[in-house]
């Protein structure tokens, strides 16, 4: 945590607590199958006789409850520990200008990064409407060139018929 690398790359910094908050959780779970290996014994026998007997359910819930309770007391401790340890560490480059200015310059890079990422995802969405548009704009010209073309068909019908009419009219 103390490495200028791990300080100036916020992923990697938040991948390092997250695996010591699981070795955390890992740790409290071994101490407490070492301080209740014999409650743990029995719990797998009650679970056996859970089914038929509901004192049986209930103390095992009990018992259950009681280990859970220990390994959250644990997770706490061994947090509150690493916390005080690696407020030692970042407290070492706290008061360094030169760390607080790379710091800021990190933070304004990624402000700038998320910028441009939401400009970019703006532009595409524009571009979507305008592709959009256009094809509502294309389907309704087919639309309005059938309506012309059957209003063409339907004069030609109407002239041809007129001009029927007048050769019967004339024989």
């Amino acid at each position: 945590m103390s490495t200028n690398m791990v300080r100036n790359n916020p992923a990697i910094m938040a991948s390092i607590q997250k695996n010591i908050l699981e070795h955390i959780s890992l740790m409290a779970q071994e101490q407490v199958q070492l301080e209740y290996r014999e409650q743990m014994q029995e719990m797998m026998l009650m679970q056996q006789q859970a089914a038929m007997n509901p004192m049986v359910q209930q103390q095992l819930q009990m018992l259950t409850n009681q280990i859970e309770a220990r390994k959250s007391v644990l997770i706490a401790e061994m947090t509150e520990e690493f916390m005080k340890e690696e407020k030692k560490i970042t407290s070492q480059f706290d008061n360094d200008p030169l760390l607080k200015l790379k710091s800021r310059e990190v933070d304004l890079r990624a402000m700038e990064n998320e910028r441009k990422k939401d400009y970019d995802k703006s532009q595409n969405d524009l571009a979507k409407a305008r592709l959009m548009q256009s094809g509502d704009n294309f389907d309704e010209k087919l639309e309005q060139n059938e309506d012309l073309a059957k209003l063409r068909a339907g004069v030609s019908l109407a002239k041809s018929g007129v001009q029927q009419a007048e050769v019967m009219i004339d024989d």
